[in-house]
């Protein structure tokens, strides 16, 4: 089980830092995230939950007296080095997602001298919870704090996604970098990825854990499935448009439209579309659960969102399908579900305090006999966003 004291992080970075550069840097932290409901309703205009998480990304920085930019990646043991003139993709992926936000930046009209980094942190790479976006918005955080560019933490998010759309090439959402920067310590936050307008939800965690299993396995059907859904998805709203103008995607679907429009012509489309509309309502109904401190009716929504993603969306994969299987009914578990793109990464689940220690056992013990894998466990917190140490 993984829940080191990330209060280690920053005095690590900073010792590493004086040892490397012999400068005292400034210490960002910019944390991973977790979504409780709202799954692959970003790119279809609807909400999702997010919350920022106690794993986090802790960059330090300083500036140079020259136009070199000069990354250490404390965790990976690796550097790179490179000036502001001269940005071109590394050749080794973790330096790009630094790049590509001065890249931003520059677009935005920012005027930098050179600068040393070093970072690292206790995300665990390739579990769904947004190391990338972390480091990215740690990056621009950081940026806009030494340089004191005056960008809002609005800019800041967006330009981390445009690093991750543009010069990584991953074609994810805002929510990632939206959640990294803006958290809020027990607090859901409910996200109009349409109008980008949000809601602080309060999250009493008392007595609760989120618990994440790790399947620590992630199909090569990810990415073409997630491709392939977001095109069922824009067919949906083609078929309904030609009989609803005003419809320019499911966000504004409602379920007769499915039935009258959809269904006839395709029954795979309207399965697709069907789990998209149902979960932008799940959502909100969920929020009003937990207004009411109602977390029993919140989790039965997280069960029925697996099912949907499961049956309906089909993006699980038999790895998620035991996990959750393995907590249905266990007193304990409020609600559990997959969470991310699919085809692998983590279950998220609310379990009573009490029931944490037996519950991991059970699921250790029990995962393994059915897949022969060892699952990995992270207990989340939610905490503030990011922020200057």
């Amino acid at each position: 089980m993984t829940d080191q004291n990330t209060n280690e992080y920053p005095e690590k970075i900073k010792k590493h830092f004086r040892t490397v550069y012999q400068q005292t840097p400034l210490i960002v932290r910019s944390p991973g995230r977790v979504n409780l409901i709202g799954e692959h309703t970003d790119y279809n205009m609807g909400f999702v939950l997010p919350a920022a998480i106690n794993k986090a990304v802790y960059l330090g920085i300083q500036k140079r007296e020259d136009n070199e930019m000069h990354f250490v990646s404390f965790d990976m043991d690796d550097f790179y080095q490179t000036d502001l003139q001269n940005i071109t993709h590394s050749g080794k992926l973790w330096p790009d997602y630094i790049l590509g936000v001065v890249e931003q930046f520059q677009k935005a009209g920012a005027q930098f001298t050179g600068f040393n980094i070093v970072f690292g942190g206790d995300i665990p790479f390739g579990a769904g919870l947004s190391s990338s976006a972390a480091l990215e918005c740690a990056s621009g955080f950081a940026f806009n704090e030494l340089f004191d560019f005056g960008f809002d933490k609005w800019q800041i998010a967006l330009m981390g996604q445009a690093a991750e759309n543009q010069f990584v090439g991953v074609n994810c959402g805002i929510m990632d970098q939206f959640a990294s920067v803006f958290g809020k310590k027990q607090n859901l936050m409910q996200l109009d990825c349409r109008s980008l307008e949000y809601t602080y939800i309060p999250f009493n965690d008392e007595g609760i854990e989120i618990v994440l299993f790790d399947t620590r396995v992630k199909h090569s059907l990810a990415s073409s499935a997630y491709n392939d859904r977001r095109a069922q998805c824009e067919k949906g709203v083609n078929l309904i448009s030609q009989h609803h103008p005003h419809v320019k995607s499911l966000r504004d679907a409602t379920e007769e439209m499915l039935l009258n429009h959809v269904k006839p012509v395709d029954e795979e489309i309207y399965r697709r579309c069907h789990y998209v509309v149902s979960e932008i309502q799940r959502l909100l109904d969920g929020c009003e659960d937990l207004k009411k401190d109602d977390l029993e009716s919140f989790g039965k929504r997280m069960f029925e969102t697996h099912a949907g993603l499961r049956d309906q969306y089909e993006v699980s994969c038999p790895e998620l399908d035991h996990l959750v299987d393995l907590v249905t009914g266990n007193p304990s578990v409020l609600g559990a579900r997959m969470m991310g793109g699919g085809f692998g990464g983590c279950t998220i689940n609310l379990v009573k305090r009490e029931g944490v220690q037996d519950l991991i056992e059970e699921i250790t013990a029990g995962y393994k006999a059915l897949t022969g894998k060892d699952v990995e466990v992270y207990l989340a917190r939610i905490e503030d966003g990011t922020s200057k140490l």
